[in-house]
């Protein structure tokens, strides 16, 4: 009877598995339930309202990381300045050792031909928000498909399955934007941060200029005016914001000029409508083209 009740005991835990990952941006956690379903348990590391290259390592984020079986990161840089210490604390072996970097799933831009604090504050390999482009987002999921494939190779064709969907519905969705997005080419803007560069670039959008002189460094007022009267030649109606920059800047230059100010999301939660994959792409679409 003992012998019953052990093998049930076990065959019930194995049926309610679930892989602990955690992420460090919303948009990674979205992908990685919809390709690891109910197989897997997510966690998110970063706040989507918060800027994504400095977040602050609270007690509760390592005590997350110490029970997770899997980390998968953005790369490309981008967790440089916060994820380091986290690990460290956490001293969990298994993501330490074995985490995954969907960076190596796409071909990044913006790569600098060297690297100096002149430049302010750049990444080595290239610009890392590429997730900003729907193309890109595809790739990704595939590779945390073979991971988790490779994690739990008993599940493989659950999550191949699952990969499939997603690609499904991204294909759909991209062809839903095409209208928007091609009314847009051409189009020029000004954004705050090199932020939004894979958008731009898939879109066709040209960008003229940035708020910030340099990446991390905050606006002068001899730069904001050069950017005035930029504005003003080109006939630039349009400066993209993120959430998390300061805003004064955008707004004296909005006071100067025709241009309006459009807040894009950066992530998946970052604006109140950007609340699922879909809406977030659909967002980033819309907002850059209208």
């Amino acid at each position: 009877m003992k012998k019953i009740i052990l093998t049930t005991l076990l065959l019930t835990s194995s049926i309610f598995a679930t892989i602990n990952v955690a992420t460090t941006y919303n948009y990674l956690g979205e992908v990685t339930k919809a390709i690891g379903g109910d197989l897997v348990k997510v966690d998110v590391l970063a706040n989507p309202k918060l800027d994504p290259h400095f977040i602050t390592p609270k007690p509760s984020l390592i005590a997350k990381l110490r029970r997770e079986d899997l980390l998968i990161i953005n790369g490309g840089g981008l967790e440089i300045g916060w994820l380091p210490s986290l690990l460290k604390s956490a001293n969990n072996s298994k993501i330490s050792d074995g985490f995954l970097d969907v960076s190596g799933a796409v071909t990044m831009i913006d790569k600098p031909a060297s690297v100096s604090r002149a430049y302010g504050d750049v990444h080595p390999d290239g610009n890392p928000h590429y997730a900003l482009d729907i193309n890109n987002i595809t790739p990704i999921a595939e590779l945390i498909s073979m991971k988790l494939s490779q994690i739990d190779p008993s599940n493989s064709a659950k999550y191949s399955a699952n990969f499939d969907i997603f690609k499904k519905n991204i294909e759909n969705l991209m062809v839903k934007l095409e209208p928007i997005t091609k009314g847009c080419q051409g189009k020029k803007i000004i954004q705050y941060h090199e932020l939004f560069n894979y958008a731009l670039e898939a879109f066709g959008v040209k960008k003229l200029g940035n708020i910030e002189p340099l990446p991390g460094i905050s606006p002068s007022s001899k730069h904001t005016l050069e950017l005035i009267n930029l504005i003003k030649n080109q006939n630039i109606t349009t400066l993209l914001q993120d959430v998390y920059h300061e805003k004064r800047t955008a707004r004296f230059i909005v006071d100067k000029t025709n241009a309006k100010v459009t807040i894009v999301p950066h992530d998946v939660g970052a604006t109140d409508t950007a609340d699922s994959l879909n809406s977030f792409y659909t967002e980033i679409a819309t907002k850059i083209c209208q």
